[in-house]
């Protein structure tokens, strides 16, 4: 496509002028002292350099723009840059730093942005494999006992095979959390939404979860006694996922003979807030803008000795920024932490 030009005679114009104005005034005072003054004289003359002036510059700055300038549209047309390479070229060099400079700052933001990811994208690799690398050497490791003659001994036999199931089970886990959040950032999981008892949804899980509380003392408790249900709007199997990961985080990094309490309140005329709080270890400030973090661990060691896949928290704010909602953190050394989101109510019919 031919290069098109965007005339504009500003500066062409002004400069012009100014040259005929000093043109005038030196002119003039010259005629003046040499007593040969004729205004008509001076008009003409002036008016003449003004329009020569005028023809000089702006077919200059037209030549410099396509010679010179051209040269940066015809770079920035690489890049596929969507907002100058589209417009036509202009002889105004106000209107041109502008555009040029405004072209710098996208572009700055860009490299920005893929110098985040590209770091992003090597923690990412990185954890992963190092999730991945233990399960499989475990895995490993037992099945090579196994064929080295250890499966000739019937007890090591079952044992071996019980641990090797457990690193199998590890991995599933840890392979199916990576695709339900996968799914969840690309936007392919659609949520289903429906109407139900949020409490109901969240007695039920205490029930699934007793046996793992119970190991730590760990009572799981409501903060008041709900007589009512409380109706809300949501995918009830993604909402089941944000509570079960938020409870199991609890439990896991719970204090021993501790409590975990949760509450459901009304926010505003048409949202609830669930409330998840526990007198735990509790998450140092400087951690907490990291913890939605895929595979991010504030304890390494602690919470890899619990097991889970890393995934936990990133998943629970996929899934609840997925339904278009906010989640919160306010946590305290030694006091503990409060893990909160916000749900829509069910609309009433009138």
């Amino acid at each position: 496509m031919a290069t098109r030009l965007r005339r504009s005679y500003r500066f062409a114009l002004r400069s012009s002028l100014l040259i005929a104005l000093i043109f005038a005034f030196v002119l003039g005072i010259f005629l003046y002292f040499s007593h040969v003054f004729d205004g008509t004289l001076l008009l003409l003359a002036t008016v003449i350099l003004f329009l020569i002036s005028f023809l000089i510059l702006q077919i200059r700055i037209e030549k410099f723009i396509y010679k010179r300038i051209k040269q940066i549209y015809d770079d920035v047309a690489l890049l596929e840059s969507s907002t100058l390479s589209s417009d036509p070229i202009t002889t105004d060099m106000r209107t041109l730093t502008e555009e040029i400079e405004k072209f710098a700052k996208d572009k700055k933001v860009e490299i920005d942005t893929l110098r985040v990811r590209e770091e992003y994208r090597k923690d990412f690799l990185g954890n992963v494999s190092h999730e991945l690398k233990t399960p499989l050497f475990t895995v490993q490791g037992y099945i090579e006992t196994l064929l080295d003659g250890a499966m000739n001994d019937k007890n090591v036999r079952k044992k071996y095979l019980q641990r090797a199931s457990k690193g199998v089970d590890r991995l599933i886990y840890i392979v199916k959390d990576l695709d339900l959040i996968t799914k969840l950032e690309v936007g392919e999981l659609n949520l289903e939404e429906e109407d139900f008892n949020i409490v109901e949804l969240i007695q039920n899980i205490f029930d699934q979860l007793e046996m793992k509380a119970e190991k730590k003392n760990i009572v799981l408790t409501f903060d008041m006694n709900y007589t009512q249900p409380i109706q809300v709007f949501a995918d009830k199997e993604k909402i089941e996922q944000v509570i079960t990961n938020l409870l199991v985080n609890s439990i896991k990094y719970g204090r021993r003979d501790g409590t975990t309490e949760v509450s459901v309140e009304n926010l505003i005329k048409n949202k609830v807030i669930v409330r998840i709080t526990d007198n735990g270890e509790g998450i140092p400030r400087r951690y907490i803008p990291r913890i939605f973090e895929r595979f991010y661990r504030v304890d390494q060691s602690g919470s890899r000795k619990e097991g889970g896949s890393g995934l936990g928290l990133a998943i629970v704010k996929h899934i609840i920024e997925a339904h278009e909602e906010k989640i919160y953190v306010e946590s305290e050394i030694g006091v503990g932490s409060e893990f909160s989101f916000t749900l829509e109510k069910t609309k009433i019919a009138s």
